[in-house]
């Protein structure tokens, strides 16, 4: 993300006199159509406040989830959890992820600014930072003939739409409609992995599916999450999904679930079961 190109807009008409501003394309909207309502391209912080606003989620809740996620993703590190699911970058001496702050506290993270609004509830503590990443799966049918033992299958998939502004609470319904198709119930599910964008959506996604059946929310990010180990955009997920195949081998449980939102009111969910379990 930190090499993500700037880019200019096509002229609206021939030989067009004046200049052009370059956009960013690290993050969020860029070349916005000016036809759009204004509500659809709100920055994705400023969603996630009215999420919050939405649902009644504190600050201090937030905070509280965000601290979680730099906590066991500092406990499944030193754990030696991610030491085959990560490759060094030759010429680096990174062992693991910079973000990771293990002596985080709600105390130390309600002292941060507010990111989006004067007032607002998310800040850069309890919201995933910009990093950069990337991820790999290998994925083929059963008798590809790989020469390797699958880590999981993939059971079923989901993939779901709000409007732009609620992009946060996508996974809701995507992840319902991975169960279905896996042919599972929440109660079958017991380890889940939520892309943290921003605690608000996650922790309102959380609460949601408590509501349907989600039998613990302890079972969500037992790892840490993109809160710690950062988001990279075009890598998340992937690598939620292998964290939940490490998660699901280190147990020996049979059926996970992986969910992601995505910017303009979209969301992906994948439901793995792992080939081991009994």
């Amino acid at each position: 993300m930190t090499r993500a190109p700037w880019v200019l807009p096509k002229p609206s008409r021939g030989f067009p006199a004046g200049n052009l501003e370059a956009v960013s394309t690290a993050l969020g909207w860029r070349l916005v159509n000016e036809r759009m309502p204004p509500e659809w391209t709100a920055s994705l912080g400023e969603c996630n406040e009215q999420v919050a606003d939405e649902l009644g989620l504190s600050r201090e809740r937030q905070d509280e989830f965000a601290v979680r996620s730099h906590t066991l993703a500092d406990e499944a590190w030193a754990a030696g959890f991610y030491d085959d699911l990560v490759v060094a970058v030759p010429g680096t001496d990174l062992e693991r992820d910079e973000g990771i702050r293990p002596g985080s506290t709600v105390e130390k993270l309600a002292g941060l600014k507010p990111s989006f609004r004067p007032d607002g509830t998310i800040t850069a503590g309890n919201a995933s930072p910009l990093s950069d990443g990337a991820a790999a799966l290998l994925v083929g049918s059963a008798d590809a003939g790989l020469g390797v033992d699958p880590l999981a299958r993939i059971a079923g998939r989901g993939v779901f739409a709000d409007v732009p502004q609620r992009f946060g609470l996508a996974p809701i319904e995507a992840a319902e409609k991975a169960l279905a198709r896996a042919g599972i119930g929440w109660r079958d599910v017991a380890h889940l992995e939520l892309n943290e964008a921003f605690a608000a959506q996650s922790v309102g996604c959380v609460d949601a599916w408590l509501e349907r059946g989600l039998r613990d929310p302890e079972i969500v990010n037992a790892k840490g999450g993109a809160i710690a180990v950062g988001h990279p955009l075009g890598a998340s997920g992937a690598r939620i999904v292998g964290t939940l195949a490490g998660r699901l081998r280190e147990s020996g449980d049979r059926w996970g679930l992986a969910a992601i939102c995505i910017g303009v009111g979209q969301a992906l969910a994948v439901v793995l079961e792992n080939p081991a379990a009994g």
